[in-house]
């Protein structure tokens, strides 16, 4: 099958140049490329069609490529990230967010080819079984019973202590996990905001200015069916933005 790399570039004639190496490469054998010319618009593709490998830029007009490679973690098929860039100070931030590789202006045709059959055997690595994937349900004990909790239901899962606030339109529940196992597993459903909150992506409808008693003045999103807003941490901001298609 074709490599799928999403090529993102606010310049057309560097997109157009790794277009042609791309098409120069032989080993994958064959490579499917497609374009875009912002983070919102690869955002955008990327919730939509899976993609491999993205070849990002990181200076670009609203979010960056730094950005837009933390946003890509939280799409249903993440793609992998290659920087592609004239800006070689950035290679150590790069890598801290697990980027595949680095590749700095003018590109060569075997740096390109030597990144993408590293993406090829990641790929490879990282296909599980069948019956290794997560079950569509959280099973909760509480009260001398034991409940499954259709994820399709819950709004926000939340930190607290030594449990986990599992949130429904209709129910609260305190599950004995991790929220970092719970992100790790069920990612594509659960976009994380803050270090001890995830929330559904679909029940997302706001993000809001904020008055945390703890935190002081910062944003919060607002869900369907959640009275209450959920505060959103700095670090998360350009994720948020980006799952909501807002660009800065």
């Amino acid at each position: 099958m074709a490599l799928q790399v999403l090529i993102v570039d606010d310049e057309p004639l560097a997109r157009q140049r790794l277009r042609a190496l791309l098409a120069d490469c032989r080993e994958p054998e064959a490579v499917a490329a497609a374009e875009a010319g912002s983070a919102a618009q690869a955002l955008a593709l990327a919730q939509h069609q899976r993609f491999d490998v993205a070849l990002l830029d990181i200076h670009m007009p609203g979010a960056d490529g730094m950005q837009l490679a933390a946003a890509l973690r939280h799409v249903p098929e993440p793609p992998r990230v290659v920087f592609v860039t004239a800006h070689p100070q950035h290679a150590v931030a790069a890598f801290e967010i697990e980027a595949v590789d680095y590749l700095t202006k003018p590109v060569r045709l075997e740096r390109l080819r030597t990144s993408l059959q590293k993406v090829e055997r990641l790929a490879q690595d990282r296909i599980a079984p069948e019956a290794d994937l997560a079950p569509d349900w959280l099973l909760i004990t509480e009260r001398g019973a034991t409940l499954r909790v259709p994820l399709a239901e819950v709004l926000y899962l939340k930190a607290e202590l030594k449990y986990v606030t599992v949130r429904t339109a209709t129910a609260s529940h305190l599950l004995d996990g991790s929220l970092n196992q719970l992100e790790e597993r069920h990612g594509a459903r659960f976009l994380r905001v803050h270090r001890n909150a995830l929330v559904a992506r679909n029940a997302i409808r706001a993000l809001v200015r904020h008055h945390d008693p703890e935190e002081g003045e910062g944003w919060a999103v607002r869900l369907a069916g959640v009275d209450e807003p959920l505060s959103v941490s700095r670090r998360q901001l350009p994720a948020v933005r980006a799952a909501l298609g807002v660009e800065r």
